[in-house]
C-alpha cells in the first residue's frame, strides 16, 4: 500500500519526495541544507553528481510503502531509467531550519 506523498509526517520529506516525483531541480535543492551530505549503500557520494545521475537525468521516482521515525525513515520502490525499479531505505537528519541537513538510501 503506497503513502501518498501528502500523507508523509515530515514536513521536510514530504518537500523532498514531492520534488522527486515532479522532476523539480530547484524545489528539490530547497530542501536541502547548504552543506547537505548523502551516503549511498553506505558510502558517502558527491551530493550534485549523485541527484543528476540518479535523480534528474534518469526520471527518478520514489512510491512511499511505509514510514517510521516520525517519517524521517522511509521504505521505498524507487525507479529511475539506469536500474529500474527496487526497493529502497531512505533516512534523513532534518536540521533545526528544517531542511535535510544528511541522507542515506540504498537497497531495502
Amino acid at each position: 500500500m503506497t503513502i501518498q506523498t501528502t500523507r508523509l509526517s515530515d514536513p521536510a520529506v514530504r518537500a523532498f519526495v514531492a520534488a522527486v516525483n515532479a522532476h523539480d531541480r530547484d524545489a528539490f535543492l530547497a530542501t536541502l541544507a547548504p552543506d547537505a551530505t548523502m551516503a549511498d549503500d553506505g558510502s558517502d557520494r558527491d551530493l550534485a553528481q549523485w541527484i543528476d545521475q540518479e535523480i534528474f537525468s534518469s526520471n527518478g521516482h520514489m512510491e512511499v510503502d511505509r514510514e517510521s521515525d516520525g517519517g524521517r525513515s522511509l521504505i521505498a520502490r524507487y525507479r529511475n531509467d539506469a536500474w529500474g525499479e527496487m526497493r529502497t531505505r531512505w533516512s534523513f537528519t532534518v536540521d533545526d531550519d528544517g531542511r535535510i541537513a544528511r541522507f542515506e538510501t540504498g537497497q531495502a
